[in-house]
């Protein structure tokens, strides 16, 4: 596998010759980033930010797309891809044939072994809203975050939810991911005391504008506690949950 060096060990190596100034050079700019002229892979993101870089797969072509998994495979023995396609799999799996795909949140991945940690419960309002929620627990599975799922309990029953409060309970960091009005984001925020992550989603209709009722729900909750991400991101959900199930574990 090949790898990015350490600044340190470039000027380590620079200072032994056993790399020529010409060499420092080059692995010093790799160290920041990788350019490919139509991307530029964020080899050094992980050691800053915590985690490394994530592929949004949707409207990239093929012959990109593919060149990018390799760049950040070829790195980091592993890669996270969200939005993609059936056909985006299966471009990939010719040049990496581990790798795996979901068609229900649409991840792309090739993962390592890795223990999963804490405690993030993700809820749903309906069975349609699993593909967004799908997304966030298995990008904060990615990143090392253990999660539990309570899917189909919105507030049109509301004795559903009530009947998980153990769950609720023991989370870090609850998801909680709903469409039409999204209600359920306040109701969880009323009953537990550790941060909820609202997802509104596209599910609904007509006059639930594509996810718009239940952002404006979200973020006008009168409930404490709760930060709202866009319609359908559960990616973004999942990463920040994963930060907080992280220092909620320290």
């Amino acid at each position: 596998m090949l790898r990015t060096m350490e600044i340190k060990e470039i000027l380590e190596n620079l200072k032994e010759d056993k790399l020529s100034i010409e060499q420092a050079e080059k692995e010093i700019k790799n160290n920041q980033y990788e350019d490919l002229g139509y991307a530029k892979i964020d080899h050094n993101r992980k050691e800053r930010a915590g985690v490394g870089e994530v592929v949004f797969c949707q409207n990239k072509p093929d012959k990109f797309l593919s060149k990018i998994y390799m760049t950040i495979y070829k790195e980091d023995n592993e890669v996270l891809g969200t939005r993609a396609t059936n056909e985006q799999y299966k471009l990939v799996k010719k040049d990496i044939p581990n790798v795996e795909y979901d068609n229900i949140s649409r991840i792309l991945k090739i993962e390592k072994k890795k223990d999963k940690v804490g405690n993030i419960v993700i809820c749903t309002g309906g069975t349609a809203d699993i593909p967004v929620a799908e997304e966030a627990a298995q990008t904060a599975e990615f990143f090392g975050s253990k999660v539990e799922r309570v899917y189909d309990v919105g507030v049109a029953g509301i004795h559903r939810i009530l009947s998980q409060r153990e769950k609720l309970d023991k989370a870090n960091c609850i998801i909680v991911v709903a469409g039409m009005e999204g209600a359920l984001a306040s109701v969880v925020a009323g009953l537990v005391k550790v941060p909820v992550i609202a997802v509104p989603t596209s599910i609904g209709y007509g006059a639930n504008f594509g996810g718009l009722a239940a952002l404006l729900s979200m973020i006008n909750s009168c409930a404490n506690g709760i930060a709202t991400v866009n319609i359908d991101n559960g990616y973004g959900a999942g990463y920040i949950a994963n930060q907080i199930n992280k220092l909620a574990i320290k």
